[in-house]
């Protein structure tokens, strides 16, 4: 039997990349997987229905967690994964509409994704919800300013959560993946890939299944002793 045996779960941003991943996984694993999207469904998985939904939009949310929770009862796993990095530029030059573009989108929706989903956990007594920052949340880099500033956030948001809900059956939880072969990381600039790949010691991109087995180990019982904690999957970029 599969650690998500019969278990509503959710998760965002999941029609490619890291998304599709843990789709993929926590239905091999017995999961009820309602994937969040604003693209199409990318392929047909049994037990995983796909959702239209705008992450960043309070009236979607709230329509969407009461259609899971019409056709499958509670969720029981909230995956935030739902994100982008939106603007290279450093805080000098980048716009103001650049910037919050990327705080909606990686930040605004986590934010939602949580509010929306936590009363339903809070009821049933139990919850596990996992939060995708990045290495880029933990330690400093040049450039990037809104997506490190988003993903910084996620972190403490998650410590926040975690600390608050944990003696209420909800632990809350943060992966943070350093450079990992995402459609999106294939389409950027391949000297900017090339320089990351250089500096992790692993001398490797991650695989989106390497993050989805982390966001597993976190969503499951096997670690229902763990909240509040940032889960670096980074190749050990961050130990040097």
């Amino acid at each position: 039997m599969g650690r998500f045996q019969k278990k509503v779960c959710i998760v965002t941003g999941a029609a490619q990349g890291i998304g599709l991943a843990t789709v993929r996984r926590l239905a091999a694993e017995g999961a009820r997987v309602f994937a969040l999207d604003i693209a199409d469904a990318p392929e047909h998985i049994p037990s995983v229905e796909w959702m239209c939904c705008d992450v960043t939009s309070v009236d979607q949310w709230e329509s969407t967690i009461n259609s899971v929770e019409s056709l499958a009862g509670p969720p029981k796993v909230l995956i935030n994964n739902a994100g982008g990095v939106g603007s290279y530029d450093e805080l000098a030059s980048i716009s103001l509409d650049d910037w919050d573009r990327v705080i909606e989108l990686n930040q605004r929706s986590v934010f939602l994704g949580m509010r929306t989903t936590l009363p339903s956990m809070l009821e049933g007594g139990e919850g596990s919800i996992v939060n995708v920052s990045s290495m880029w949340g933990i330690i400093g880099t040049s450039g990037v300013a809104a997506y490190q500033a988003s993903k910084g956030a996620v972190t403490m948001m998650t410590k926040n959560a975690a600390a608050t809900y944990a003696n209420r059956g909800i632990r809350v939880n943060s992966v943070h993946p350093g450079f990992i072969w995402t459609p999106m990381t294939e389409a950027q600039d391949a000297d900017i890939s090339q320089g990351l790949i250089d500096k992790t010691p692993m001398a490797r991109a991650g695989l989106g299944d390497e993050v989805a087995a982390g966001i597993a180990f976190l969503a499951s019982e096997d670690a229902s002793f763990i909240t509040g904690v940032q889960l670096l999957i980074d190749g050990g970029f961050t130990t040097i």
